[in-house]
């Protein structure tokens, strides 16, 4: 049996923001898309300006950064993305994430020094064609999310050592294979490939006979409809061993359309489960619980172990709704911290006399009560905050810092 290897934690972030935040709390490396070539065309992303900036951070902290450019390209792409991997190979960034063979060779050619990963989206499942991307110069493979255990073990026997492995434990998962999903694009006009995904999987539908329409019938018992689509939630922090023994190199979380909170909540409990595993097995079966009702505390559907013990059955998706489960509200985070005051751009309405949580990086979670809240330009005080993205100033019954996060339970 080879020696388990302590894997990198990638964590998602669209936006400066939770860049920061997954490198402060627990992420090995980060994943982001530029404002172009990136299939989250939705999220925020990062000019190149803000890349810059973010990677210098990251850096600065011992982290790497790596950039998607995982479109798959039409000829009216190639000359902007000429011009983007100019600027790109200027920024910093550790590496680029590509599935198009065409922007391979562009990034290679211009791009010489930077490190090529092979996205998801190139249907990454057997290892004939993990070697066909080494032999190319790639240094890592992201697999398909629709290969086992067994069959990533497989691969790890038959690849070389210096090619990396890198596989998803975490987030949504996409009902398409390897997320190469045409519904969008047909049902909307609106190209997940390009990445402008509707996300139609999560959908109400319901059987229309040809000749009777205006007549839905249910797919299911459930009269309202049903989401036949709707998958859960990839979850394997009870299954970190197992990661370890098929030899993944990198734990990838999904989410760069995701807030801040999950960002934060998802590094910090990943990266203390698999610390506690390389301290002591015993300690992280011990802290099971813990590390899933900590998960449970960011916006999420319920959970599936997806692929990696065997194909999905019936109980993998959800057919009664498509909403996400809220146990926590996010707050803010703190920007910075001086005075006995905290500095936050508030993103969801809270009261003096609250009592919330703060979430730190070092993984306590310190229950607080609000005593003050100050609007940041005027300093007046206030008895709440109702508009979202309100600057304010705050005193709460523990000191913050920065880089905390503040939330609540949500009302059920």
């Amino acid at each position: 049996m080879r020696e388990l290897k302590r894997p990198e934690l990638l964590i998602p972030a669209g936006n400066k923001e939770n860049l920061m935040l997954a490198v402060m709390y627990g992420a090995d490396a980060v994943y982001i898309g530029g404002e172009a070539f990136s299939l989250r065309a939705k999220a925020d992303n990062f000019s190149i300006e803000d890349m810059k900036e973010g990677i210098a951070f990251a850096h600065e902290h011992g982290k790497k950064v790596y950039v998607t450019a995982n479109i798959f390209a039409h000829n009216s792409d190639i000359s902007e993305a000429e011009s983007y991997f100019n600027e790109l190979g200027k920024t910093g960034a550790d590496a680029v994430i590509i599935s198009d063979p065409g922007l391979f060779d562009l990034s290679k050619r211009i791009m010489p020094e930077m490190e090529i990963h092979i996205s998801t989206q190139s249907n990454n499942t057997n290892y004939m064609t993990f070697l066909f991307w080494h032999r190319l110069g790639a240094k890592r493979v992201v697999s398909a999310r629709e290969l086992s255990l067994k069959e990533l073990r497989e691969i790890r026997e038959r690849i070389p050592d210096d090619l990396e492995i890198e596989s998803f434990v975490h987030g949504a998962m996409c009902i398409s294979y390897s997320g190469r999903c045409l519904l969008s694009s047909f049902m909307a006009g609106r190209d997940a490939n390009l990445g402008a995904c509707t996300h139609p999987c999560r959908w109400k539908y319901s059987l229309v006979e040809e000749t009777r329409p205006g007549e839905y019938y249910p797919v299911t018992e459930n009269e309202r409809g049903t989401y036949i689509f709707n998958s859960k939630d990839l979850c394997m922090i009870e299954h970190i061993p197992e990661l370890l023994e098929a030899g993944i190199d990198s734990f990838k979380i999904e989410g760069r359309m995701k807030t801040a909170l999950y960002v934060a909540t998802v590094a910090r409990t990943y990266r203390r489960a698999i610390d506690d595993f390389f301290i002591s097995p015993e300690l992280y079966r011990s802290r099971l619980e813990e590390y899933k009702d900590e998960i449970g505390k960011c916006t999420i559907r319920d959970f599936t172990t997806g692929f990696y013990f065997g194909k999905p059955g019936a109980d993998s998706h959800i057919y009664e709704n498509s909403t996400y489960i809220k146990n926590y509200t996010y707050l803010g985070t703190v920007s910075e911290a001086f005075g006995g005051y905290g500095f936050i751009e508030q993103k969801n309405k809270f009261c003096v006399g609250d009592e919330i949580e703060i979430m730190k990086p070092d993984f306590r979670t310190v229950k607080a009560k609000v005593l003050e809240i100050r609007d940041r330009e005027t300093d007046m005080p206030m008895d709440s905050c109702p508009h979202p993205k309100e600057l304010l100033k705050l005193r709460l019954s523990e000191t913050p810092e920065a880089y905390d996060i503040l939330r609540v339970r949500a009302e059920v």
